[in-house]
């Protein structure tokens, strides 16, 4: 199933004709665009033009982004949707696609990274408390390091070289596995893309301010 209606956008920061960069930003479960935009205000970069799409029913899919492909596909196809709609409206105020870049938390940082991974051509990728969601399901057994969910397929015939990638997730984190976050590196890696793959000590689901530091080092680049 897919969403009747395309997500409503937010904007916030500069205007976007009068913006330096562009930063389309994606929200988790139970948040709202108002509720991500806050992320990119905190930057306190005022040359930075902010959008986010709200996902119908606060959520850009209704299980785990580790769950098979076939659940997650038409989900996952809305929700790229969204962030083209959202990179449009910033391509509308007269920024390159190049001067655009896009982050996201848990479930909207799944949704940066995967649309990254198959779209590209962006500025950066940030996946704060995120992992990639894969292109298709393997035959691999379920596995306790995926929380009872089976490996997948991370097929993107794309080349990322030199874009910079941000994932983080915390040593225990009850929505992200660490081995999905890391392997998510690995891939970028492999894309060509310049990563960096940072851990959080302990247990935890959220954004830390190692995640806010590197925003604002690499848009302000």
């Amino acid at each position: 199933m897919k969403y009747a209606s395309p997500a409503p956008l937010s904007f916030g920061g500069a205007a976007r004709d009068r913006a330096r960069l562009g930063l389309v930003l994606v929200h988790g479960r139970g948040a709202s665009a108002s509720d991500i935009l806050g992320l990119g205000e905190a930057l306190a970069l005022p040359d930075l033009a902010l959008v986010a799409p709200d996902a119908p029913g606060r959520s850009w899919w209704p299980t785990s982004f580790l769950a098979p492909t076939a659940m997650m596909a038409p989900h996952v196809e809305a929700g790229l949707a969204a962030v083209d709609a959202s990179i449009s409206a910033l391509e509308g105020g007269g920024l390159s696609r190049n001067k655009i870049a896009l982050a996201g938390f848990s479930q909207g940082g799944c949704l940066a990274l995967e649309y990254a991974a198959r779209r590209g051509d962006l500025m950066a990728v940030f996946g704060l408390s995120a992992g990639l969601v894969g292109t298709a399901d393997t035959a691999g057994d379920p596995s306790d390091d995926l929380y009872g969910f089976s490996p997948k397929v991370f097929d993107y015939p794309i080349d990322l070289s030199r874009m910079p990638a941000l994932i983080s997730v915390h040593e225990e984190d009850p929505h992200i596995p660490l081995a999905r976050a890391r392997e998510s590196a690995e891939v970028f890696e492999r894309l060509g893309a310049t990563v960096t793959f940072q851990v959080a000590k302990g247990s935890g689901h959220g954004i830390t301010e190692h995640d806010i530091s590197e925003l604002r080092r690499v848009l302000n680049t």
